[in-house]
């Protein structure tokens, strides 16, 4: 027993009724040329300052550099794998990682992946790194102490609570000495660890322990 055309047509008309696709408009382009981490792609007509870009094998990347006829991007992990040709796809997302009470205590890299191996972070808020920070007007009044557990300086230099700190000096002066023990003394206190950026491993690490007052240090 044969198939007519007219149910073939009503079996796919049936099947398209039940279709739901989401329409994703991203612009392709390719690599032309890789070096030390920075990748010049060819192609990405409507790519954005700062937008993430997709590489193949789950690789990322940073646009930063919209020139007139290519873009350059900085390679977020490992760049062994991308060759001259290699396809690049816009996301149309700037660079943001997650937030939340989740991120305590795991260990993640720039994008905010796990690496701990303690299995995926479950939040569904993330923030982006690039943010303007809120006037003068609209902050909180600094009104709260913070302690470095340093006598010399807690005795010379307040600082409060959410107040920035700068920390300037040479090479070998003790600068991360400083900031490491004032992470220590807020242990068991109503502060908290911003995520902080190891040098020699390049993570990004959570502490349940309490934050210093933010102190950056600069060279």
């Amino acid at each position: 027993m044969g198939i007519s055309t007219k149910e073939i047509a009503e079996v796919i008309k049936e099947r398209l009724k039940d279709f739901d696709a989401s329409l994703v408009a991203t612009d392709v382009g390719r690599i032309v040329a890789t070096s030390d981490g920075i990748a010049q792609i060819y192609g990405l007509q409507n790519a954005m300052a700062g937008e993430l870009l997709e590489f193949p094998r789950d690789t990322y990347g940073l646009a930063l550099n919209l020139e007139e006829d290519q873009v350059r991007a900085v390679i977020l992990g490992e760049f062994g794998h991308l060759h001259e040709g290699d396809e690049v796809r816009t996301t149309g997302r700037l660079l943001e990682v997650p937030v939340g009470e989740e991120l305590i205590g795991r260990v993640v890299n720039p994008l905010g992946v796990p690496i701990d191996g303690k299995g995926p972070i479950k939040t569904t808020k993330t923030l982006p790194i690039e943010k303007i920070a809120p006037g003068v007007i609209t902050r909180k009044r600094v009104d709260s102490p913070v302690q470095t557990g340093i006598k010399a300086i807690d005795a010379m230099i307040p600082i409060g609570r959410g107040q920035r700190e700068l920390i300037i000096g040479d090479r070998f002066t003790g600068k991360t000495t400083v900031l490491l023990d004032t992470i220590i003394n807020q242990k068991g206190k109503d502060l908290r660890v911003p995520p902080r950026r190891s040098r020699k491993t390049a993570r990004w690490t959570t502490r349940s322990s309490s934050p210093p007052p933010r102190l950056t240090p600069h060279r």
